[in-house]
């Protein structure tokens, strides 16, 4: 068999989709790589022959030291977007299993392996097992969940947000998409060139057996697992020297080049389960190996066994350390781990009028719990002993979630406040204006913040107005995690209206030019109905003052605010209406948000671009308040005063204001206690305010 030299190795598998491969562009980008970077093309080449004869020497050595079974701890990392790439611990957990079926001689379709190759079906004496401590010798589920835009590029990048060390560890990266392909690995020498790109990077619809993936896709994680330990493509093809590989299925494939492994016969590789496949002078190919494109390559050789022990047993890339006892214990893979926390999640935590079932899922760990059980605050039913109960919720309003799990005398409890949003179709109705000022809650009966990265989220402030005292605000500055939080007004009708505008004004600053935060307002037909953006900014578009590093920003003037206006689409012109604001944290400064408006309008601009202020003090009122407003060009306005449900109740004839200041007078002794909008308008385009009457 002629040597191969393996070189900056970005092996990339390419597994079946449907029916169609998925291209496979590891050999041309090992080229790219090695061309521009002969330094470390040097380095990667000098631990590789290292590497092989060392193997070599393993393989023939009759007194080798025997380990009845290695043991590698393994930690996954999802990356994800909050959309299905952000798959159940259930289906990881699942992956991992159906690798260590394959490892073991016990896939459940080694009935189908062709008899030609039963007799070197290897057991490797391999075992994958999931970590339950971390790197700081703290329980853990073995499972990190990181949002990042990176899941959609699924390339070595997304080792840099997080990558536990790779000589006690296998990291494992689950994203939306692995570089256009099922999964790509690098091998044991260009790992222990670049420490920081060690690891397993995987599409999730290639792990496990359910949910996103299948068992058809689910080779690809034994194959990348292959890869990490040392094995070549069945058909090999990597000639350093000359800068020359071989793709899979290449008819003019030399064949006397191979991956260096004795009993898997020289084969040009195939991209599909024909069983019968031959190349190469060979009676039938290897076509079920676990190292080919196949999308039935579900077995290891006896070869291939002992070439991947023989990387366990070097130091290269520290795959060495992996299984020694001490290593088992810091990792916590080396007895069964005890209970050491309580854990759930949910199909959802805002609910809908219309859909009031929510699935829970318990996610404690670890053991198998003797006793478990759920306490519902407004939920039905209150208490629950199943693993994973669906509850139903009617009543608007936020609710609180209890789990406790027992094994024997140990006991761990989880609680979260406010878990459950319960919606309600009670509708408030146009003009509609929120400054934030009367609002005690952001998750009572007016606002919902539902915080999907349990971080920081939406909070009522006194930092910063537009106007009044108060706002809305997101924390950004101080939270390191790039998440996702979304914001929901209570339902709004707008039925019968012929032209609708929303408007609303926010601030923000970057603490760099790097940071790619993403501001989206929904308008929403519905409680879950149609949904449609309005407004979309991100990174730089964001910004409405200049980068502030060091400090938490805080707009201090008019000028650090901006004004939004959009239509409403008619078809949302329901008497369910509702408003989502979206945040796509990246790193940046704080957010603010303030004096949103639904207005009648048959325009698209808004009426501030000829009013500069717009205040009602004092407010609260009892029997007068003055209006005080800056007109920016002379303007015909008036006003009108609306209860919460749109009944108007008075008004101030329109009247001719010049550029300047102003300020009204308005009787508000006729008025009963209550909330009321105020609206300076000038007959199609309206700024609203809002008025509490309190004696």
């Amino acid at each position: 068999m002629k040597k191969l030299l393996s070189f900056l190795a970005l092996t990339l598998s390419c597994m079946m989709n449907g029916q169609e491969p998925l291209h496979c562009g590891a050999d041309e980008m090992r080229i790219q790589t090695l061309k521009q970077n002969p330094e470390i093309a040097k380095a990667v080449i000098k631990r590789d022959a290292h590497l092989e004869n060392f193997t070599q020497a393993f393989i023939q050595d009759q007194n080798k030291p025997t380990t009845a079974t290695y043991v590698i701890p393994v930690v996954f990392h999802v990356i994800h977007n909050y959309g299905t790439e952000n798959i159940s611990d259930a289906q990881i957990k699942d992956g991992l299993t159906i690798v260590n079926k394959t490892f073991n001689k016990t896939h459940p379709n080694n009935a189908t392996i062709h008899s030609a190759f039963q007799g070197i079906h290897a057991d490797c004496d391999i075992e994958f097992r999931l970590a339950t401590k971390d790197p700081q010798g703290n329980c853990h589920s073995g499972i990190n969940r990181i949002a990042s835009s990176l899941t959609s590029s699924g390339d070595h990048r997304v080792k840099s947000l997080i990558h536990w060390p790779p000589t006690q560890y296998l990291n494992v990266y689950i994203v939306a998409n692995a570089a256009g392909l099922a999964g790509h690995a690098i091998w044991p020498s260009d790992a222990d060139t670049m420490p920081s790109w060690d690891g397993i990077v995987l599409s999730h619809n290639y792990v496990g057996t359910f949910g996103t993936s299948n068992l058809t896709q689910s080779v690809a994680f034994a194959h990348e697992c292959g890869h990490y330990l040392n094995l070549h493509h069945i058909w090999g093809g990597n000639n350093v020297p000359n800068f020359y590989f071989y793709p899979c299925a290449d008819p003019n494939k030399d064949c006397n080049i191979d991956d260096l492994v004795a009993d898997t016969p020289p084969t040009i590789g195939w991209q599909s389960c024909n069983l019968n496949g031959a190349s190469c002078g060979n009676t039938v190919d290897n076509v079920q190996n676990a190292m080919d494109y196949s999308y039935c390559n579900i077995m290891f050789t006896e070869g291939q066994k002992a070439r991947m022990q023989a990387c366990l047993n070097s130091s290269i890339a520290g795959r060495n350390n992996l299984w020694q006892p001490a290593n088992l214990m810091a990792t916590g893979v080396y007895t069964a781990a005890s209970s050491c926390h309580a854990d759930f999640t949910s199909n959802k935590t805002m609910v809908c009028p219309a859909a009031s079932a929510v699935t829970f899922t318990n996610t404690s760990y670890h053991g198998n719990f003797t006793s478990v059980q759920w306490i519902f605050a407004g939920g039905t039913p209150s208490v629950s002993t199943s693993n994973n109960p669906t509850i139903s919720y009617t009543v608007p309003g936020s609710y609180d979630v209890a789990l406790k799990v027992k094994i024997g005398m140990d006991s761990q409890v989880v609680v979260k406040q406010n878990y459950i949003h319960v919606q309600s179709n009670a509708a408030t109705t146009y003009p509609f204006t929120e400054s934030f000022e009367t609002i005690t809650s952001l998750n009572g009966l007016e606002w919902f913040a539902n915080n999907l990265d349990t971080a920081n989220t939406w909070e009522l402030t006194g930092l910063a107005a537009s106007s009044g005292s108060n706002s809305v605000m997101m924390d950004n500055f101080n939270t390191t995690i790039n998440g996702r939080d979304e914001l929901y007004s209570s339902a709004i009708n707008i039925a019968g209206a012929s032209a609708i505008t929303l408007s609303f004004k926010y601030a923000f600053a970057r603490k760099d030019t790097s940071n790619r935060d993403q501001l989206i307002l929904y308008a929403l037909s519905s409680c879950g109905g149609l949904s449609i953006a309005r407004f979309n900014a991100l990174g730089s578009l964001l910004e409405t003052a200049p980068v502030k590093a060091s400090m938490p920003f805080i707009p201090s003037s008019a000028g650090e605010w901006k004004l939004v206006t959009a239509p409403i689409i008619s078809v949302q012109f329901t008497s369910t209406f509702r408003l989502k604001f979206q945040f796509n944290s990246n790193g940046g400064n704080n957010l603010f948000i303030d004096d949103i408006n639904i207005h009648i309008t048959t325009a698209t601009k808004d009426i501030s671009e000829t009013i500069e202020t717009f205040e009602v003090f004092p407010n609260p009122a009892t029997n007068s308040c003055s209006l005080k407003l800056a007109v920016k060009q002379t303007k015909s306005l008036s006003v009108d005063v609306f209860t919460i449900l749109g009944v108007k109740m008075k008004s101030i004839e329109s009247r001719l204001f010049q550029e300047g200041g102003h300020e009204l007078e308005l009787n508000t002794s006729d008025l009963p206690n209550g909330i009321y909008i105020v609206r300076l308008h000038d007959g199609t385009r309206a700024i609203n305010k809002s008025l509490i009457i309190n004696r």
